[in-house]
């Protein structure tokens, strides 16, 4: 059986070995593993916390939708400003996610058609047009397909240093400061907006009764969904999608309350983001997918456990 599993399983599965996929991540490449951890987390806390609104408005899908549809906007934007620096890229991005709400939105209202078959068509739609000006204009636009789809999380040690250092760890790298940026903005303003959302998440006739922006609050909510996207797009890719949706579905499985909600989908987000770092280690494959594989692992143990409550909670009743 071991030479089968070494001889067949061994080609998809390698070696556990605990020197090399637990304890040199934090001692032979500490220097790398502590900034792409970083990366991971600052990305994934956000995500986490808009994703419950997302899923809150029915809306799971948003993430990936305006994570396809930002690279016209991103590519418009070069060939307008010839410029790839951070604001006329997110400016870029805020407007195409912006572009691809209405979209959604004119589509469902001036058809038969659900949210989930608008999404479809507005992104794919989109997606093609970027692929397209991507490869048109190669020549102009310095931007890497591949890494839009796939993310580089495992260059972010190597990214241009900042002007900031920590310790012996030297200059942060300047997308771990971008991200950081964005993410103390982003947990910011939900929290100062987090009775709007949440009361025009649930009811937005009522929150406009009350005197509540609904229409201005959905499509704010859209542009920073687009702001955090194309901050996560050059480390985790399209996969940004499973950091919007993975944590918060998990928490659903323990919590109703917003506050808790919120709170188990940001310790769903990092623990995923810890532990893909060393499900890549382990699978040798891109850390961006195995923190989304981790997250998914997340989900199916929650799920196991949710129905096992379930189950003892039943038979107490019945005993």
């Amino acid at each position: 059986m071991n030479e089968l599993m070494t001889g067949f399983g061994g080609l998809m599965v390698p070696r556990f070995d605990v020197e090399e996929v637990l304890i040199a991540p934090w001692t032979r490449y500490a220097d790398a593993t502590v900034w792409m951890v970083l990366m991971a987390v600052l990305l994934g806390v956000p995500c986490a916390l808009l994703g419950n609104y997302l899923m809150l408005r029915r809306m799971a899908l948003a993430g990936d939708a305006i994570s396809h549809s930002v690279l016209p906007g991103l590519v418009i934007s070069y060939l307008i400003f010839r410029d790839l620096g951070t604001l006329p890229m997110m400016g870029g991005a805020m407007v195409a996610g912006l572009v691809t709400t209405v979209l959604i939105e004119f589509i469902t209202g001036r058809s038969r058609l659900k949210t989930d078959a608008a999404m479809g068509i507005t992104y794919t739609t989109l997606f093609a047009l970027g692929m397209f000006l991507v490869n048109r204009y190669a020549g102009r636009v310095h931007l890497d397909a591949d890494c839009v789809l796939f993310g580089e999380l495992e260059y972010v040690p190597l990214a241009e240093p900042s002007g900031l250092r920590v310790g012996r760890l030297g200059a942060v790298p300047m997308p771990v400061v971008i991200a950081g940026g964005m993410a103390v903005g982003t947990v910011g303003l939900l929290m100062v907006f987090s009775r709007w959302l949440l009361v025009t998440s649930f009811d937005g006739g009522f929150a406009r009764s009350v005197g509540i922006r609904a229409g201005a609050v959905h499509y704010g909510l859209m542009a920073l969904l687009s702001v955090v996207v194309v901050t996560a797009l050059e480390s985790v890719g399209l996969l940004v999608a499973a950091l919007l949706v993975l944590p918060g579905a998990t928490a659903q499985f323990f919590a109703r309350r917003m506050g808790r909600l919120h709170g188990l989908a940001v310790v769903f987000a990092v623990t995923a983001s810890v532990a893909g770092i060393h499900l890549g280690a382990w699978l040798n494959c891109p850390s961006a997918a195995a923190i989304a594989l981790a997250g998914g692992a997340q989900f199916a143990v929650a799920w196991g456990v949710s129905v096992w409550l379930r189950g003892r909670a039943v038979e107490g009743v019945a005993g």
